[in-house]
């Protein structure tokens, strides 16, 4: 009985991997697309096409999974468990279900298929844009045309789902269908943003953003894209529209403001730094705010590498906390932003060399 719980976890557990493939899996090539890419064919190529095909070949293989529990116990011989199944009431149930699901998916896609695609999904929702008795295979060509050319973002959103950006349209590809919008006529809106620590023991987060994309024309239904904030001047580079952003959401448009932030919240750890007079009313680096930091050596041998020690600096201050940070990342090596936070940079002014513990807010600053 113990072995056959084992196996039950196991079997759900590979279902549901290739429902929603981990990272493994997909790096292996263990998903539809690339399991039937003789079928399905090149999805630059043909895109609409492809994904109809692709949506076919992942409801059949969907419905097939229940199914696939019973093959696998004959298969292996487990003819106790295969004896409770026909026996007990929940077992023929199990049974009877996991044969009517390819039986409808099978009807399903015989009427998807049927007039050259005409009930599908993606014709549906293609056919929205018809305009002047335009056929819908006018918009696939049209889309096809767009998805070859190499100026689009095509990104995977989750392991479901993919959006794609072209010159004039905003696709949403999931496993069963195509959400679309022309970008003439479609406002594009950050409605929520969401914040993950990748790790308890580091600063490090990543962050998402809810976008909602909602076409002008009224048999189009809004739909949610969800990016990685680091996407978004990306996506806002491949969009005519500007995007529309709540005024309760914030995020980390790039990485270097996302390290001013993080950069910000550490110097408050720091002392703060008793000036008697302000010798610059307004930053020398943005003209915008008065100065609000100073470097003043304040890490000692033990915290600062002795073959680089920190030096002191007699610069008034001239900076806010924002420019600083700014200078100080700038100062860095762009590929191992991890290390930007325990790396060292040098005063603009006077090249003295200081780390993170040596920015000090000043003593009249309100934060």
């Amino acid at each position: 009985m113990e072995q056959d719980l084992i196996y039950s976890i196991v079997y759900v557990l590979l279902c549901a991997a290739i429902i929603y493939p981990p990272a493994e899996f997909v790096s292996a090539g263990f998903t539809i697309p690339v399991l039937f890419s003789k079928f399905l064919g090149s999805e630059n190529d043909s895109f609409i096409h492809f994904h109809l095909k692709r949506s076919l070949i992942t409801l059949m293989t969907y419905s097939l999974l229940p199914f696939g529990y019973i093959i696998t116990i004959i298969v292996f011989g487990n003819l106790e468990m295969l004896e409770i199944f026909t026996r007990s009431v929940f077992g023929n149930i199990y049974l009877t279900l996991s044969l009517m699901l390819p039986i409808a998916a099978l009807y399903q896609i015989k009427v998807w298929t049927d007039n050259n695609y005409e009930e599908h999904p993606i014709a549906k929702n293609l056919s929205k844009f018809c305009n002047n008795g335009m056929n819908w295979r006018s918009i696939q060509t049209n889309i096809d045309i767009e998805f070859r050319r190499p100026e689009k973002m095509y990104t995977k959103t989750n392991p479901l789902s993919f959006i794609a950006i072209t010159e004039n349209w905003i696709l949403k590809i999931t496993p069963l269908t195509i959400y679309l919008a022309h970008q003439s006529d479609t406002t594009v809106t950050v409605k929520t943003s969401q914040t993950y620590n990748l790790s308890p023991q580091t600063s490090d987060e990543i962050q998402y953003l809810n976008i909602e994309v909602k076409s002008s024309r009224p048999s189009v239904e809004p739909f949610i894209i969800r990016i990685n904030s680091e996407n978004f001047l990306n996506l806002q580079d491949r969009l005519t529209r500007t995007i529309n952003v709540m005024p309760d959401v914030k995020f980390h448009k790039n990485i270097l403001e996302r390290f001013v932030d993080v950069f910000k919240e550490n110097m408050k750890e720091n002392p703060r730094y008793e000036s008697a007079s302000q010798v610059f009313e307004t930053c020398i680096g943005c003209m915008e705010v008065a100065p609000n930091v100073k470097i003043q050596k304040m890490c000692t041998d033990e915290t600062s590498a002795p073959t680089d020690p920190c030096s002191p600096c007699y610069c008034q201050p001239m900076w806010c906390a924002d420019c600083m940070a700014k200078w100080f990342a700038s100062r860095q090596d762009s590929n191992n932003p991890s290390s930007w936070l325990s790396s060292k940079c040098t005063c603009p002014m006077c090249r003295a060399k200081f780390c993170l513990l040596d920015v000090c807010y000043t003593r009249s600053t309100e934060e």
